[in-house]
């Protein structure tokens, strides 16, 4: 997703894509975050076709025929088009793959989409960007199916911490994700320009239909669309084709796998740290299927006590009568801030009664490479910190810095061979640089706001 300049946004007065698996496009802008009077003013706009439905009020069994119904976006019919449907209709495997992972969230993007009275065609967007996977990460670091980077992430509230990025979650990224839409439509009038925006950026349209306009041509996404990266000139017939295809899939050879038109998931309140294997215990399900539904959490701890998580329904009964019954400690982990660059790993677990290896996992720590001063990590809890929870400053303000662990080979008595101090070497590398994304570090932008490569 790429970064926008706040200005443009503010003469405009009123994220998103990274390449994603397979056929997925790049990035979008960033636009400020979101009030609520905002998203009221956008909603105010919507022309009568598309006011706000009852979400609920659409019976048919088959989500697939709930999208379709809700089709608003005019079509475009052109060789691009032709080309993206023959991409997608002949990888029936991967629209089977995107389709099982869709079948989680799908349900949630088409109901908030109608509630907003947004065609629904735009539910199909993650196909494009994310082929529905919570865990695609571009390489400019655009996350979660609606591939948000982290700065617009932020400027849509999107929390990202040590222990939660909200970009993967899927009530808060698809709010973000339909507010900015929304919004843009507001702009331009037109749901092709609108996505278009959303790929390359509103600034950069408003350019195009200027040039445009002065050289007396149109100002439609077709007549626009030679003075696009191809990026963007592909963006709108990507969603066609998949659109065309979800219309009318025997008319290409698809068999689309049934989704069911009702709620997947539930949402429920926890209201103390609990461990991310404990929840997925007391609601009965795999680890796995638990991160699948609830993939914002990045540490074996889930805190706060605010916190939702996502459970079918069944399973959440299951939690919540399981929790009743449960009477151990819910969580087995805390934090603990190296306060001097002589306190090592080793040394840290042993004071705990636990393992170099056990830290390590729980932090993402590679081999080679010790923790700065001023780190806060996941340690395991004591009888002392048994009772306590994990307080929401730290949460908010924990960061860890790493550097390659020279000292205890030479305390071992031998050196680091070539290969192992190259191996250090690239592993601080990574390191430093997922420093500095936790720290909020920005990415870089060209002039224009377009992500660097």
């Amino acid at each position: 997703m790429n970064e926008t300049t706040r200005s443009t946004y503010a003469l405009t007065i009123a994220l998103l894509l990274g390449p994603a698996i397979g056929h997925a496009a790049d990035s979008v802008p960033s636009p400020i975050a979101q009030s609520s009077s905002m998203a009221a003013m956008a909603r105010a706009t919507l022309p009568q076709a598309l006011t706000p439905s009852k979400a609920d009020d659409y019976k048919d069994p088959d989500l697939w025929a709930r999208i379709r119904s809700g089709y608003a976006i005019p079509d475009v019919d052109n060789a691009l088009v032709a080309k993206h449907i023959q991409w997608y209709a002949s990888r029936p495997d991967y629209l089977t793959r995107t389709s099982s992972r869709a079948s989680l969230y799908l349900y949630h993007v088409v109901q908030e989409l109608e509630k907003r009275g947004m065609p629904t065609e735009l539910a199909l967007l993650p196909v494009i960007e994310s082929a529905f996977n919570p865990q695609a990460l571009s390489t400019a670091d655009a996350a979660g199916i609606w591939q948000f980077v982290p700065g617009t992430g932020r400027d849509f509230n999107l929390q990202q911490n040590m222990f939660k990025d909200e970009r993967r979650g899927v009530l808060a990224s698809t709010d973000a994700a339909l507010t900015y839409l929304q919004r843009l439509y507001t702009m331009f009038g037109d749901w092709q320009l609108a996505l278009a925006a959303y790929n390359w950026g509103e600034g950069n349209v408003q350019k195009a239909i200027q040039k445009n306009r002065a050289l007396g041509k149109p100002t439609d996404f077709e007549s626009l669309s030679e003075l696009m990266p191809a990026e963007t000139r592909n963006y709108v017939p990507k969603l066609q084709a998949v659109k065309n295809i979800i219309a009318n899939p025997a008319q290409y050879g698809v068999v689309l796998p049934t989704i069911d038109n009702s709620p997947y998931f539930v949402a429920v309140d926890k209201t103390s740290d609990i461990d991310l294997a404990v929840a997925a215990q007391l609601a009965e399900m795999s680890v796995d299927e638990f991160k699948a539904l609830n993939p914002q959490f990045k540490k074996p701890v889930i805190t706060g006590e605010s916190t939702k998580i996502l459970l079918p329904k069944e399973n959440a009964e299951k939690f919540n009568l399981n929790l009743a019954q449960w009477g151990r400690a819910l969580s087995s982990w805390t934090t603990h801030k190296i306060t001097s660059a002589r306190e090592s790993i080793a040394s840290l677990a042993a004071k705990l009664g636990t393992t170099p290896e056990v830290i390590r996992q729980a932090n993402n720590i590679p081999p080679q490479m010790r923790l700065k001063a001023g780190s806060t990590i996941l340690v395991p809890k004591t009888s002392a910190t048994a009772g306590n929870d994990i307080a929401e400053s730290i949460v908010e303000n924990a960061s860890m810095a790493l550097e390659a662990d020279r000292g205890d080979a030479r305390r071992n008595g031998r050196k680091l061979s070539g290969a192992q101090r190259i191996k250090a070497s690239a592993a601080h590398a990574v390191a430093e640089i997922k420093s500095r994304v936790s720290r909020g570090s920005k990415p870089a932008v060209n002039a224009n706001g377009r992500k660097r490569r």
